[in-house]
């Protein structure tokens, strides 16, 4: 439905009534007949009333032309200078008496010769006895009248001109020539009634001043009583705006940051780069496993190696590796190798952090988490990328068993927004039992998303765990894919606005 009068503010009905039975007009007859102080009042007035269906606005590039200098059509062009010596001269001159005659220097005669010849005024004839000049029958006809050219010269003498009032022909001659004319470009604006515009003007429109916002001054003195305010159109159009906002993935680092936390976890941090020994040999991955290939991990040329832990410790490792230590198992049956431990290494999981946590806290009971980047040298794709986050956690106590590590990864989810979740076997070198969970997408399909157990004792009977320790890490990226429906991981790292903007705030 279109708005009625009382629904437009002062300078609307005042742009409406300047149009008046002219129907349309440029924003500057408008504001002549309208009497606006400035401009602008007039084009901001026309945008609502266009956004409103009243008007229509149109613009286009129009072009003008001028002299590039006020004395350019006083100085006659070189070819007619070149005509009026031939003339005098009987019809036939030399050249070298031309460029005398005339003044020339090399470059004004070749432009007269150039030009002469153009206009079909003369033809240059080379003969024994030199170059002449021979003026032809148009060239005689020329001599006693201006050329469209100098004409149009003489017409931009007195100012600019419209492209519409000239021969595009003999203006695109002069711009070929250096320094004569230049050329303008300007925008022009055209405002005009639609129907729906056309019906509140015949309706009527009374213009009466309004007050668009109250004042200190209207309340105290009691004059809001006889002024009248502006009616506010609560479905105008209004420009969008983006408030701030956290980036998805650092808003979903917080999210998880408080569940945890909510839970009452603690927070941990540790080193982007450790010795093999943390990142490895201690979760009882064996030497020769292909997760320590350099395929698969980043190793570091400098420094190349890093120190190991205290020699308890790491004999007490190197035992579990080699025998099986005191924990009943055979270990790995192979001799273990110290400089292989040392190898500098960027962390590819956030396990060791909380390993090396629990070996500075012996004591049960513990639970602590992070939340970190991971690097590992993936191919870059739809699902991977060679440097991400991964959550991990762990809980040590007393009677911990693998139904607890159940019901907390399933309220870790449940907080974080999904309904279902589901648990299958699966198989980690460091933790037996071990389980691999699933959660349904928003979209219905199945999701897997890390994975979990219990410590095997070759974990932690090396540094002196007595109770048992759940586990679990699962990647924060797969995590966001799942919960916002992102089918590709590079999303969360490009550098695109629009979907920053547009997608919605993670509270």
């Amino acid at each position: 439905m279109p708005p009625s009068a009382t629904d437009l503010s002062y300078l609307e009905k005042k742009v409406l009534l300047a149009l008046g039975k002219r129907l349309k007009a440029s924003p500057e007859e408008i504001r002549t007949a309208g009497k606006f102080r400035e401009l602008v009042e007039v084009m901001n007035a026309a945008s609502w009333l266009q956004a409103k269906g009243l008007v229509t606005m149109k613009e286009r590039i129009a072009h003008s032309y001028r002299l590039t200098k006020p004395d350019v059509a006083r100085r006659p062009l070189p070819e007619r200078k070149a005509l009026k010596a031939a003339m005098k001269a009987g019809g036939r001159i030399a050249v070298p008496r031309l460029k005398a005659a005339c003044k020339f220097d090399e470059s004004e005669l070749a432009v007269a010769l150039g030009w002469l010849r153009r206009k079909g005024w003369a033809e240059v004839t080379r003969g024994p006895d030199g170059s002449f000049v021979v003026v032809a029958p148009a060239g005689r006809a020329a001599a006693a009248s201006k050329s469209p050219d100098e004409l149009l010269l003489a017409r931009l003498s007195k100012g600019e001109l419209p492209e519409e009032a000239i021969d595009p022909h003999v203006v695109r001659e002069l711009k070929s020539r250096r320094e004569l004319v230049k050329e303008r470009e300007s925008v022009q604006r055209e405002i005009a009634l639609t129907a729906a515009g056309q019906k509140v003007l015949a309706a009527g429109i009374e213009l009466k001043e309004e007050v668009a916002q109250p004042t200190t001054e209207l309340l105290q003195s009691g004059r809001w009583r006889d002024v009248d305010f502006r009616r506010y159109d609560t479905k105008a159009f209004a420009p969008l705006i983006h408030p701030g906002k956290r980036h998805v993935l650092s808003a979903y680092i917080e999210k998880v940051r408080r569940i945890f936390l909510s839970m009452g976890f603690t927070e941990i941090e540790g080193d982007f780069v450790l010795p093999a020994f943390w990142n490895f040999d201690a979760l009882f991955q064996p030497q020769d496993h292909p997760a320590r290939d350099e395929l698969d991990t980043f190793y570091l040329s400098k420094p190349a190696t890093m120190p190991l832990p205290d020699a308890d410790l790491v004999r007490r490792v190197a035992n579990v590796h080699e025998t099986g230590g005191a924990t009943g198992s055979t270990g790995w049956q192979y001799k273990w190798d110290r400089k292989e431990a040392e190898r500098a290494v960027l962390r590819s999981h956030t396990t060791p952090i909380t390993l090396r946590w629990l070996a500075e806290h012996p004591e049960p009971p513990q639970k602590a988490f992070v939340v970190g980047r991971v690097f590992r040298p993936d191919a870059v794709d739809w699902t991977h990328l060679p440097e991400f986050h991964q959550i991990e956690g762990v809980v040590m106590e007393d009677g911990a068993n693998l139904a607890q590590l159940i019901g907390i990864i399933e309220e870790f989810y449940r907080r974080l927004g999904f309904t279902r979740a589901k648990f299958r076997p699966g198989y980690f070198p460091y933790t037996e039992p071990s389980m691999e969970p699933e959660v349904q997408r928003p979209d219905g399909r199945w999701m897997e998303l890390g994975g979990s157990g219990i410590f095997r004792p070759e974990v932690t009977e090396p540094l002196g765990l007595k109770a048992p320790v759940l586990a679990w890490g699962l990647g924060l990226e797969r995590v966001i894919m799942a919960v916002e429906g992102i089918t590709d991981i590079r999303q969360l790292y490009l550098s695109d606005l629009d979907w920053l903007r547009d997608h919605r705030a993670i509270l």
